[in-house]
């Protein structure tokens, strides 16, 4: 077995022996161990008691962390000629029609948010084998196939991230960075815990949320107390 670095094992030392910590203990210790050179993510794990495969036990939506993700969303949108200066005025990175498809059919995806007006989903329904595998198809249950884009770009700029049920009921999301003060962090995460509890599927019997778990890009995984929630 190949052995840790000395970044790893100092990351890793004296938590052997810690099973749960409270949410609070647990944001302090992931930003006191993380030590990489650049500002590390602080993702989250939900482990929910749901079957994916299941048509009526998705979990999948949208939640505004209130003080964003530390990250610069790059949106693109689709819409013609006067909801395109809408979106550009918003903040979109790209906004358009066939330059965008154009761009997108070349390979040349240099955004994480897509963005379509109803009347567009012609076109875009034709990228859906290029777009869809990479989770960036429009979805109007998501908020991303609306005739107000601009409203839907600043949304997106400001902090608002998808999350979804994948394999083993696991939801993944990137809730800030380290550089975050603790509160803001706190905040972000309650309010995303909150947005997934909520999003609980009617037929589910027993215990909803297993097991919440936090870490840093490079730190290690600290599972959280989940009696509060």
């Amino acid at each position: 077995m190949a052995r840790m670095g000395k970044r790893i094992s100092k990351a890793y030392e004296n938590l052997e022996n810690i099973d749960f910590l409270t949410l609070p203990e647990a944001i302090k210790t992931i930003k006191t161990r993380a030590s990489a050179k650049f500002d590390e993510t602080i993702e989250i794990a939900m482990n929910l008691n749901v079957d994916v495969r299941r048509a009526d036990q998705t979990v999948r939506g949208m939640v505004q962390l209130p003080h964003g993700t530390g990250k610069n969303l790059r949106v693109a949108v689709f819409a013609k000629d006067e909801k395109a200066k809408e979106a550009l005025a918003a903040g979109a990175d790209y906004a358009g029609s066939d330059e965008l498809t154009d761009m997108i059919q070349k390979g040349e995806i240099n955004f994480d948010r897509c963005i379509a007006t109803p009347d567009m989903m012609i076109v875009v329904g034709k990228l859906g084998k290029i777009l869809g595998p990479k989770g960036l198809m429009p979805n109007p249950k998501l908020g991303t196939v609306t005739a107000n884009v601009a409203e839907a770009v600043k949304a997106a700029k400001g902090g608002q991230i998808e999350y979804r049920a994948e394999k083993a009921g696991i939801v993944h999301g990137g809730v800030g960075k380290v550089s975050f003060a603790e509160d803001k962090l706190q905040d972000n995460i309650k309010m995303f815990i909150d947005t997934v509890m909520k999003a609980r599927p009617a037929g589910i019997k027993g215990n909803y949320l297993k097991k919440i778990s936090l870490s840093s890009t490079m730190g290690p995984s600290i599972k959280v107390d989940i009696s509060e929630f």
